[in-house]
Parts: C-alpha cells; sequence; structure tokens
C-alpha cells in the first residue's frame, strides 16, 4: 500500500516538473520573440552652410568679332598700277606704300601747272603796272574814268588767274601724291586685287585694291535681350565698367578679357534685343575680324548671391532640387531655382535660406524625410581662409 502511494506520489512531481519547464519555454520564447530588430545607424553625409557669398553676375551670348579700325583702299587717280609693294596678310603701319600708279601723267600735269601759274603771275605783273600808271593819270586828270576802270578791272581779273593756276598746281601737286597710295592706318593688309599693268580709274566705280584690317584690337558685337539689359544697367553710372570675357568656338581655355564700349542707342523692336559691342586686345594675334564668339557680360557691381557646388543638385524629371538637414537631422526636399555657374557652383536664386545646412554627397543614397549624420564640409572658400588666418599667425 504504503509503496503504491510513494510511485504516485513520484509521478506527480514528475509532472509538475515537465509542466513548468514547458511552461519556462513559452515564457523564454515570448520574450526573445517581442525583442524588436537592431535599428541601422543613420547615414553619414557631408553638408554646407549656406553664407551669401560676393559675386558679379554672369549672363552668356554668342556674338562676332568686328575690327575696330577697316580701311577698302581704292584709286584717287587713273591710272596704271606700276608697282604694289606690299605681301599678302603683311602687317603694316600707317602711312607705309602699298602701290605705285605709273606717276608720269601727273608729273606732266603738275609741270603744266606750274608754267600757266608762272604765266598768270606775269600777267597779273603787267595789269598792276597798267593800273598804277591809270592812278597816276587819273589824279592829273589825263585819263578818262573810263581808262581807270578798265585798268582797274584788267587787275583784279589777272589777280583772279594766278589764283586759279595756283589751285591748278595744287591739285595736280595732289594728283601725283595720290599715285603713289600708302597705308591709312595700321594693320594686316589682304591680297592685292589688282597687280602691275592693270588700268584702274578713279571715281565712284573706282575698283577696291586691297583692304587693310586692324588688329591690334577688334570689337565683340552681340545682341542683348531686354530683361538682362535692364537687370545689367538699371544700377549701374558707367556702361564701360561692365567686364566682357569671350572665348573662341572649340577653344574654351583660352579667354580673353575686355569691357563693353556702348550698346546701341535704341532697342530692335523685332526681336526685343539691343545691340551691344565690346572692345579686347589681340594680346595674342590669333583673333581675326568675322570670327564667332562666346561672350560672357558682367555686371559692374557684384551681389550677394547664394551658392551650392554642382554635385548637391539633384534633377527629378524637369525640376532640379537639393536635400536640406533641418534642427533634428532630417533630410528635407527642396525644388530650387538655379542662376548662373560661378566656378564649379550654381547660384540658387529660389528655394533656399542663408544658414540652411545642405547636402552635398551621397543623394541617391539618402530619401527625404529620412535622418542624417551630418558633418559640415570645408568649402575651398574657407580652406583659403584658414591658409590666410595661419600665414598671419
Amino acid at each position: 500500500m504504503s509503496s503504491t502511494i510513494l510511485s504516485r506520489k513520484v509521478i506527480t512531481y514528475a509532472a509538475i516538473a515537465i509542466l513548468t519547464g514547458i511552461a519556462s519555454v513559452h515564457y523564454v520564447s515570448g520574450v526573445v520573440a517581442a525583442t524588436p530588430a537592431a535599428v541601422p545607424p543613420a547615414p553619414a553625409v557631408d553638408v554646407v552652410v549656406l553664407q551669401p557669398q560676393e559675386i558679379r553676375s554672369w549672363a552668356g551670348f554668342s556674338g562676332r568679332l568686328a575690327p575696330v579700325e577697316s580701311a577698302a583702299i581704292k584709286p584717287l587717280v587713273s591710272g596704271t598700277i606700276q608697282k604694289v609693294l606690299f605681301t599678302e596678310g603683311q602687317q603694316v603701319k600707317k602711312g607705309e606704300p602699298l602701290f605705285v600708279i605709273d606717276p608720269r601723267p601727273h608729273q606732266a600735269s603738275v609741270q603744266r601747272a606750274q608754267a600757266q601759274l608762272a604765266t598768270a603771275q606775269s600777267r597779273a605783273k603787267l595789269a598792276q603796272d597798267e593800273l598804277t600808271r591809270a592812278e597816276q593819270l587819273i589824279g592829273a586828270k589825263l585819263v578818262s574814268q573810263s581808262v581807270y576802270d578798265s585798268a582797274l578791272s584788267a587787275h583784279q581779273v589777272a589777280q583772279a588767274d594766278v589764283k586759279q593756276a595756283d589751285a591748278a598746281l595744287n591739285q595736280a601737286k595732289l594728283d601725283l601724291e595720290y599715285a603713289h597710295i600708302s597705308a591709312p592706318i595700321s594693320g594686316r593688309v589682304g591680297r592685292a586685287e589688282l597687280t602691275v599693268g592693270n588700268v584702274v580709274e578713279a571715281g565712284v566705280n573706282a575698283p577696291v585694291l586691297t583692304q587693310i584690317v586692324a588688329n591690334d584690337k577688334l570689337y565683340a558685337e552681340f545682341n542683348v535681350d531686354e530683361a538682362t539689359y535692364v537687370q545689367l544697367v538699371r544700377n549701374t553710372k558707367d556702361v564701360q565698367a561692365m567686364p566682357v570675357e569671350l572665348s573662341l568656338a572649340g577653344d574654351t581655355k583660352s579667354a580673353y578679357e575686355g569691357h563693353i564700349y556702348a550698346f546701341d542707342n535704341r532697342l530692335d523692336t523685332n526681336s526685343g534685343t539691343i545691340r551691344a559691342r565690346a572692345i579686347f586686345d589681340n594680346k595674342d594675334g590669333a583673333l581675326t575680324a568675322g570670327m564667332f564668339a562666346n561672350v560672357r557680360l558682367g555686371s559692374a557691381e557684384k551681389v550677394q548671391a547664394l551658392l551650392v557646388p554642382e554635385r548637391a543638385i539633384g534633377t527629378n524629371q524637369s525640376k532640379k532640387y537639393v536635400l536640406v538637414v533641418d534642427e533634428t537631422n532630417t533630410a528635407n526636399y527642396r525644388e530650387v531655382t538655379l542662376g548662373d555657374h560661378y566656378e564649379s557652383q550654381r547660384v540658387i536664386q529660389v528655394g533656399v535660406n542663408a544658414g540652411e545646412k545642405v547636402i552635398v554627397n551621397g543623394l541617391s543614397h539618402v530619401r527625404p524625410k529620412s535622418v542624417v549624420n551630418p558633418t559640415v564640409a570645408v568649402t575651398k572658400k574657407s580652406e583659403e581662409e584658414d591658409t590666410r588666418v595661419a600665414s598671419i599667425h
């Protein structure tokens, strides 16, 4: 009897132990299942703090180069071309001889005019003597008034003949001088359109013998739209203080610096643009009239602007955006309106404010409204300032 009771107690204790173990397993498993998954760390990003910077506003245009001075050489006297005194493409100076038209006919004209002047002067001398005698005789009342009047008229005609002969001589000398054609300006001369032996005529139908283009300075002519023109000149007292940069097509590495020479005095109502002309020094001699050029026109005064690096700007279809980090380190989507390029940066016209933090890298790994771990990036300007401060200390 006692053994039976003992066996039942052992079985009861075993059952209790098993149930307790099962309950423990269920409790532990429930605790494990309730433990949340590990949260990944916030992505590290570089940001820049937007601060207004003083920059010059620029606008780009297309233009053509034009000479500051140019001259089409035409004959002023008729004759046969006797000499061509230059080579094609040569640099010539003002007053340097270019052509010689046969001077012999003009030398003969000078000699003839000299003889006519001598004859007129001799007649004038005789008329002067006749007038002197007539004055003496009329005073003594030995000749009539008509005789005196005739002597006076002959003297006046003789004086006029002298002036006419003198003018003819000057014209003959001038024609002889015109037979030796010289450069009216300094520059590069073109080809000789007519060579030795050709007969040329003076006058309105005179042929062009060659052309000279001054190439030490050149104009860049371009059209500025009305809105840009108003924006640039509104607060500018001297338009010639506006800087202009020029680069040739296919050669963006070489830039030429100049300034505005003048704007036209009226707007073209058909195109809505105003004609502008900038002047440049042809420092390396590579510029030639007629070349196509890319022109950047800058404002005379510098303005305050917010700049962000190009890599901080994202594209969403046709829209541009940046990600701005707020006080809680949350990245926020901001649509922006872009302005000019400036040293690998872009001007932000609308969309951000000074003092805000803009993410400059990892745009593809950061989603709007996500938490990030920002680090302020050192900009090029900050590095230069640090270097300057270090050099001072």
